[in-house]
């Protein structure tokens, strides 16, 4: 195991243009995604959601894949705000009020973790996915040692098919109530940052990203 870099066990070669580019030479390109309370939504709502969400799915021609990221909440700055407002308040109704307040919440949080959930679709492209001129169908996927170079043209290729996707996917999240939007390559770098690094994720912690990392 000696010499090896951490590099070495990533499965993506570069992320380049909001595209993550994989070793098998396949493509990805990831959507955050918005959430909704449906509990909270009438019965008929829910069943509207439901019925969207499901004409969604069998319009798929494409595999995808949904994440969802727990973290814990970092609230430290919301408690320095609210310190600071204690401090400042002249009225001593409301200064004791503030105080009783940030006091309770504090011992919500140390009862109980706050989280907070981040959900993502994960949308491939792969250059054996080649369209047949002839038939106008996709073709399915080749062995990796028949795929072609990934030279500039064929980026472009994939990235144009990709971003397809994500409208496609986009738009169909929209019928169901859901906001999507793509992350760019910075965010997708401190994505898989915060991945492997939780803990320093969780307190704010993330490291600077260098301008030739950004393409």
């Amino acid at each position: 195991m000696a010499g090896l870099s951490t590099q070495q066990f990533l499965q993506f070669s570069e992320i380049r243009n909001g595209t993550i580019v994989l070793k098998n030479r396949t493509f990805r390109s990831v959507l955050m995604v918005s959430s909704l309370n449906f509990a909270l939504k009438s019965e008929e709502e829910q069943t509207a959601i439901t019925y969207q969400f499901q004409s969604f799915l069998n319009s798929l021609d494409f595999s995808c894949q949904i994440i969802i990221q727990s973290r814990r909440t970092n609230i430290t700055g919301y408690f320095d705000k609210l310190r600071e407002l204690e401090k400042e308040q002249k009225n001593e109704l409301l200064k004791i009020q503030t105080t009783e307040y940030r006091k309770f919440i504090e011992s919500l949080v140390e009862e109980e973790t706050i989280m907070r959930k981040i959900f993502f679709v994960v949308i491939p492209y792969s250059l054996g996915e080649v369209k047949d001129t002839s038939k106008s169908l996709i073709k399915g996927f080749l062995h990796k040692s028949e795929l072609p170079a990934i030279n500039e043209e064929n980026f472009k290729r994939c990235r144009s098919q990709l971003w397809q996707r994500m409208e496609f996917v986009a738009i169909g999240l929209r019928r169901c109530g859901l906001s999507a939007i793509p992350l760019t390559t910075p965010e997708l770098i401190e994505l898989f940052w915060s991945w492997h690094h939780p803990k320093e994720a969780e307190v704010g912690y993330y490291p600077e990203i260098l301008p030739e990392l950004i393409k």
